[in-house]
């Protein structure tokens, strides 16, 4: 209880102090707004981006391996590109030889896309990215048909000229009417829309299916040989229970068999997988933050020395009021209490300013930036570490001038108020 009410009364006092020179206070709060505000708004953009790019990278399926012509990250020490272009590309047939060879597999599909102009009447969408794909494809990539249907086994079989277009395609070539069942053209010749997909976004890793268009790949087989298509890949899905590495290792095996490989030779495709993206993440973001953190450092720093001044500034002026205090029994924890808790409230309230100056930003930028497909957001975690910080701050600019302050003599402390 004593201590409560010793607590009550220095945050009393610091209050006071803090409204009767409001001037000064309110150049104080300045300094730490400014600094709370960079750091929460460096953390706030490293955050966004990383839950962002993160989000995008889990969208290519945390079981699923691909199979490619280049390593994701270079694959690992010396990046060896003369080694890796030498490589062929994977194609449709041998992803047609994998599909009775793996028993670790549930879905398995291959894909390569290819840039056009598709045309409606007068409307054109140039450099559209078409891409051709296996039947199981929608089995691996996950995505919602807003309109339509997707392909049937037949259909895929048969190599239809039917297509699927992204939102952004579907939206350049009929505007505002229901696109299925209609014809457009691609190189001359007609294919029919049977579905349109949701609209998703672009993702920060490059996926953009808003502006892109699925067809058979047996469609395209009918136009153009299917080997050594540029960016073929073939993508698998482990069954319920599998491992990765077994998977893997099967694959590794099938592949090899398929292309005739001897014991000794290395292997001329690659196996990738999100795991070694996130693992690059995880380095890249913890750089990324440190530097944030520095940057961020500096701001408040200078606001703490501002606040640090301004402390031994006031201590200074209420000397006289301290020894009155001391002299009528006012303890020496009283006093460091009352001028560290003014310091905190100081630092407390400008972080508040600060975290809630980067809400009003994020709420405003939508507005200023109308096709944001970054989704910037402060969490609980930035405020909570705003606020922390403001309040370290807070402490450790004011303990030195409140030590001062209590250990002053209050005989000495009256006389130089005098």
């Amino acid at each position: 209880m004593v201590f409560l009410r010793i607590f009550k009364e220095s945050f009393l006092f610091a209050i006071h102090a803090l409204r009767v020179n409001r001037l000064r206070t309110f150049l104080s709060l300045l300094g730490v707004t400014i600094g709370i505000l960079t750091i929460v708004a460096v953390f706030t953009l490293v955050d966004s981006l990383e839950r962002n790019i993160r989000s995008s990278v889990e969208s290519l399926g945390s079981n699923v391996v691909y199979v490619q012509k280049w390593p994701w990250g270079g694959g690992g020490g010396e990046y060896k590109w003369w080694k890796f272009f030498q490589r062929p590309e994977p194609n449709f047939y041998e992803m047609e030889k994998l599909q009775g060879r793996l028993s670790t597999v549930e879905n398995i599909a291959y894909l390569f896309g290819v840039n056009q102009t598709l045309k409606y009447g007068l409307n054109s969408v140039e450099r559209t990215n078409v891409l051709c794909v296996s039947h199981d494809y929608n089995d691996i990539w996950n995505f919602e048909i807003a309109q339509g249907r997707y392909f049937s086994d037949l259909e895929s079989r048969r190599g239809k000229p039917i297509a699927i277009l992204g939102h952004d395609v579907a939206e350049g070539l009929y505007g505002n009417a229901n696109p299925v069942g209609r014809d457009f053209k691609v190189l001359g010749r007609k294919l029919r829309v049977i579905g349109v997909l949701d609209k998703q976004g672009k993702s920060l890793i490059g996926n953009d299916m808003d502006g892109s268009i699925l067809v058979p790949i047996r469609y395209v087989g009918n136009l153009m040989s299917l080997k050594n298509q540029n960016g073929g890949v073939i993508m698998a899905s482990a069954r319920e229970g599998v491992s990765m590495n077994e998977m893997k290792d099967e694959i590794t095996g099938a592949m090899r068999a398929i292309r005739r490989l001897k014991p000794k030779a290395e292997d001329n495709f690659s196996m990738n997988e999100i795991s070694m993206i996130s693992n690059n993440l995880d380095t890249f973001f913890a750089s990324i933050g440190f530097a944030g953190l520095v940057i961020g450092g500096f701001s408040i720093l200078v606001g703490g020395f501002g606040i640090a001044n301004i402390m031994f500034v006031s201590v200074k002026e209420r000397t006289n009021q301290i020894g009155i205090q001391m002299s009528l029994g006012a303890r020496r924890s009283f006093i460091l209490s009352q001028f560290l808790l003014e310091s905190v409230i100081l630092c407390f309230f400008g972080g508040a300013v600060g975290i809630a100056m980067v809400y009003a930003g994020q709420m405003s930028l939508p507005f200023f930036i109308e096709d944001l497909d970054f989704d910037i957001q402060i969490s609980l975690k930035n405020v909570i570490q705003g606020i922390s910080i403001s309040v370290i701050i807070g402490l450790l600019s004011g303990f030195m001038p409140a030590l001062n302050a209590s250990r002053l003599d209050p005989v000495e402390a009256i006389r130089s108020g005098q």
